[in-house]
């Protein structure tokens, strides 16, 4: 009888570790939240049922990251920054003020929080970086990137999550000789610095490719896009890719040798090979009609799907770059993937349900978000059954699992 406990007391130790799970941007940069199962393959008529929801965030555009069963987000007051900490429950548990936030254009919070280890990263818009420690929520470190790296803030505020690769925590100033750096994650000192391109930043989101001979970090600079590697910073190659604004909010997607870039502004799309174990690029294909501000792609399968930049969506084959289809029956915005399926949320704050498919845009279905304010830019975020959409000042909870 005692064996037979232990084992599954065991088994239920195994099953809560894999539940409790990680979400930081995107979830893990690529928008599929691959351990999510059984979510419902349609919602009812009236909508998915609000689990709960909060109002008093502040204005901001970040979307939720998870870590210990713990929500974690940030939201603009008065011109200072803070960042939020719940229960699954909805429950606030911490309310921490950070620092200035950006309040020009666009005003609100915009990069989300990285959990890792034990400590929370948090990214203002005025270019400060902070680490808290995840229980205490006492600050450990912080970083100034204009005057710790020479860094230029971009035109609409700083955007750009770090990314973290073992005991490396990287971020992307754009400063001249600190245009990309490597901290060590818990005290902040500097691990390496590369003057990269030479370039500043485009907002900054770097990736991390871990299958090449030369692992490497990307990251879209102001001019070009970027790899370097992890171990030391040098620069491996670049590719000159830009726009009349010189911004890329975008986070590239990568996979099997094949690197796909979306800018915006009329730039739009490069497909980028990786040749010679990483150490140099060839241009695939480009496009001008896949090319969105803030609302990023998915694959799914051979395929691209996402908003064109005016009033479309559109299904782009990942090899050859051929449009599938572009369909103009939705508002553009962003998507994420989970189980098989695509949640695309609207600039107009229609949540909406859609079927992959190369053929055409197949909506299954959606419903309003009607709380919050300001723009729907948020990325909607999922974790064990649950849809978390941030709208403005308002966080809402939906059941999509049954």
């Amino acid at each position: 009888m005692k064996r037979i406990n232990i084992f599954f007391l065991l088994l239920l130790a195994g099953y809560i570790l894999l539940a409790q799970h990680t979400v930081e941007w995107r979830y893990d940069r690529t928008g599929i939240y691959s351990k999510e199962t059984g979510l419902m393959k349609s919602w009812p008529a009236n909508g998915s049922e609000l689990l709960w929801h909060f109002d008093g965030l502040g204005r901001g555009h970040t979307s939720v990251a998870i870590d210990q069963n713990q929500l974690f987000i940030t939201g603009e007051t008065n011109e200072r920054g803070y960042f939020y900490v719940f229960n699954l429950d909805g429950k606030l548990q911490h309310k921490v003020e950070y620092g200035s936030e950006f309040v020009n254009s666009y005003p609100g919070s915009r990069s989300t929080v990285i959990p890792n280890d034990g400590k929370l990263y948090v990214v203002s818009g005025m270019a400060e970086l902070f680490c808290y420690d995840m229980q205490s929520l006492k600050l450990l470190w912080k970083k100034n990137y204009a005057k710790d790296y020479g860094a230029e803030n971009t035109k609409h505020g700083w955007h750009g999550p770090p990314l973290i690769v073992g005991d490396k925590l990287i971020i992307a100033p754009g400063g001249e000789k600190y245009n990309v750096v490597a901290l060590n994650k818990a005290t902040g000192d500097i691990i390496w610095s590369s003057e990269g391109a030479g370039v500043m930043s485009g907002y900054g989101v770097p990736i991390y490719l871990s299958d090449q001979q030369v692992p490497q970090i990307v990251v879209m600079m102001s001019d070009y896009i970027t790899g370097l590697d992890i171990s030391t910073g040098k620069l491996l190659w670049k590719y000159h890719h830009t726009n009349r604004f010189r911004e890329h909010p975008n986070t590239p997607v990568y996979s099997n040798n094949m690197l796909f870039c979306m800018s915006s502004y009329g730039k739009g799309s490069v497909m980028l090979r990786l040749i010679n174990g990483g150490r140099s690029v060839e241009k695939v294909w480009e496009m001008t009609e896949l090319s969105n501000k803030t609302g990023h792609v998915i694959k799914h399968g051979n395929y691209i799907y996402g908003a064109g930049e005016k009033i479309d969506w559109d299904c782009v084959d990942w090899q050859t770059g051929k449009v599938m289809y572009s369909d103009k029956t939705l508002a553009i915005g962003n998507i994420i993937a989970a189980d098989g399926m695509l949640y695309v949320y609207s600039e107009k704050g229609e949540m909406t349900l859609v079927k992959p498919n190369s053929q055409k845009f197949e909506i299954v279905s959606k419903f309003p978000i009607t709380l919050g304010t300001d723009q729907h830019w948020s990325h909607p975020v999922i974790y064990q059954g649950v849809m978390y959409v941030r709208h403005g000042d308002a966080l809402m909870a939906y059941k999509i699992k049954n």
